[in-house]
């Protein structure tokens, strides 16, 4: 067997694939805290909104409507989608 479809190159696009999963979580997680309006005090709402806007950093507040649960939404949104779809692109391309 190649080393390219051995188990090696299955467990890092594995690897790739959850971390994609667990990154679009966590924004997944706080755009839902956001809308459901989650105590901001608390340090779990923080951390999660801590780390939701470090890995969407590039999309936040790339859209400018006026509602902000719009811009939230847009923006967290779409590094979601962006993570889940380029994570799971370059894991099935390692499988390959």
């Amino acid at each position: 067997m190649s080393p390219r479809t051995g188990t090696g190159s299955s467990t890092a696009a594995r690897v790739i694939a959850v971390v994609a999963d667990i990154m679009a979580f966590i924004i997944i997680l706080w755009i839902l805290m956001y809308l459901l309006d989650a105590n901001r005090a608390n340090e779990l709402v923080q951390f999660v909104q801590d780390s939701a806007r470090w890995l969407a950093g590039w999309s936040y507040d790339l859209f400018t409507f006026d509602a902000a649960w719009a811009r939230v939404v847009a923006g967290y949104g779409l590094a979601a989608v962006v993570y889940l779809f380029v994570g799971h692109a370059v894991a099935g391309r390692i499988r390959r």
